[in-house]
């Protein structure tokens, strides 16, 4: 394989990834070229949103072609483009033929939540200590257990076992709350999302953890739970504020997270008049906040 490398400014970015996927490479990937030196840009965004920008103000941008004639044949055709002006060709290299499947896996090992709790990749054998394990593997849908949101519910789950709870996961994602509820021994759960291909790996994932578990879009949400989780972010979270408070039965908790540290107030302000929210984690500038109704 080869791989063409175009330096350019961050406006471009758009229009030659566009045109790069529509000249049949098989990966186009955007890297900061002032990284690791004192021009060096931060970009990054809320987990389940877009990133700010397509690229910084100096992109490099990398796209996998499988011959080099398809990436010679690539570079003449950009070329001729108005939006190519000022584009700077940084070269064509062979790229080495690896085991990208291996690769990958390798980038992806068991996570502890607890020192008795850990999601393990199904390549991996669980660890010795691990005396409940996820089986889970990186998929489409947010929550792998790698993310600090993920890493505190979990944690929360495990520190609070919902035995014989009815519990909700809101925004289930992967379904991994869920099914972390399902090894605590939750009773009846209900994991729900927007996105189908969420409800999707919930399921598959349920069953590749020999969990019981219903999943379905938002309006499966029916009636009071004991145990109520919502790791999705903080701006749909106030939005979700009354309906969320309105699934927690008297008594019972609601769990929420997603939530940067200096978003606690606006969170507090927003449930107030439903609940009193309080800070029960915090990971990496991330925080767990949670209420007893």
């Amino acid at each position: 394989m080869f791989e063409l490398r175009l330096l350019c400014a961050e406006a471009q970015v758009e229009a030659l990834g566009e045109a790069l996927e529509a000249l049949d490479a098989l990966s186009v990937s955007v890297e900061d070229a002032d990284a690791q030196t004192d021009a060096e840009q931060a970009l990054f965004g809320e987990p389940g949103l877009p990133p700010p920008r397509e690229g910084w103000q100096r992109s490099r941008v990398l796209a996998l072609f499988p011959q080099r004639g398809a990436a010679d044949e690539a570079l003449r055709l950009l070329q001729a483009q108005d939006f190519f002006a000022g584009c700077t060709v940084l070269g064509i290299e062979e790229v080495a033929e690896q085991d990208w499947v291996r690769l990958t896996q390798s980038q992806f090992a068991p996570v502890e939540i607890t020192p008795e709790f850990w999601i393990v990749p199904s390549w991996h054998e669980p660890p010795a200590q691990a005396a409940q394990v996820i089986r889970l593997d990186p998929g489409l849908a947010f929550g792998t257990g790698t993310h600090p949101t993920t890493r505190m519910c979990l944690r929360w789950i495990a520190r609070h076992p919902p035995r014989g709870q009815r519990v909700l996961d809101y925004g289930c994602g992967s379904g991994i709350l869920a099914i972390g509820a399902a090894k605590y021994g939750a009773g009846e759960i209900d994991a729900v999302d927007i996105d189908e291909a969420a409800v999707r790996a919930t399921l598959d994932n349920a069953a590749a953890n020999d969990v019981s578990l219903n999943a379905g879009l938002p309006d499966r949400a029916q009636g009071r739970y004991q145990t109520v989780l919502a790791n999705i972010l903080a701006t749909p979270l106030k939005v979700l504020a009354p309906l969320l408070c309105g699934h927690v039965a008297p008594g019972g908790s609601l769990v929420l997270a997603g939530i940067l540290e200096r978003q606690a107030d606006e969170l507090k302000q927003a449930y107030a008049p439903h609940a009193r929210l309080e800070v029960a984690d915090a990971e990496e500038g991330w925080i767990l906040m949670t209420a007893r109704l």
